[in-house]
């Protein structure tokens, strides 16, 4: 019972972040396409900056419980299994998860930067790299749900 909440609680977190992630380059393609409205960019700055605290907090506290699946059998053997003896799905899972955690602070560093004055890219390579998380969520689940090594 204690696995399935830890493990429910991490769906949980890693759900939320998730949603960070992909509404965060949103936020980007409209500061990209809003240059001329000081209004529209003061909100959409605003927003951005509390999304991206936000994401920061979920994804601390999905990484707590995911953390606590993978390695603690080790501290609580008897309550705790371990899920991941001997498969390497694990490790391109963490991997994948490290591609989206960069791209969220790469989002992030945009949002300073155009905070600071500075361009954007476009709002079309923005467009483009929204889409990117979704492949990269379609492989993690896969991984997740098929374990195929």
């Amino acid at each position: 019972m204690t696995y399935l909440l830890i493990k429910s609680l991490h769906l949980l977190f890693v759900i939320a972040w998730m949603a960070t992630v992909f509404y965060l380059p949103r936020i980007l393609v409209n500061l990209a396409e809003t240059a001329n409205e000081p209004v529209v960019q003061a909100r959409l700055q605003l927003m951005g900056r509390r999304l991206y605290k936000f994401g920061h907090n979920m994804f601390g506290i999905a990484f707590a419980f995911g953390l606590t699946l993978w390695q603690g059998w080790r501290v609580f053997p008897a309550t705790l299994p371990n899920v991941t003896a001997g498969m390497h799905w694990i490790d391109a899972k963490l991997t994948l998860v490290a591609v989206l955690l960069a791209y969220f602070i790469w989002c992030g560093r945009q949002l300073k930067r155009k905070a600071a004055g500075n361009a954007l890219p476009s709002s079309r390579a923005l467009r483009w790299l929204n889409e990117l998380p979704v492949l990269v969520l379609l492989a993690v689940i896969f991984l997740v749900i098929a374990k195929p090594f």
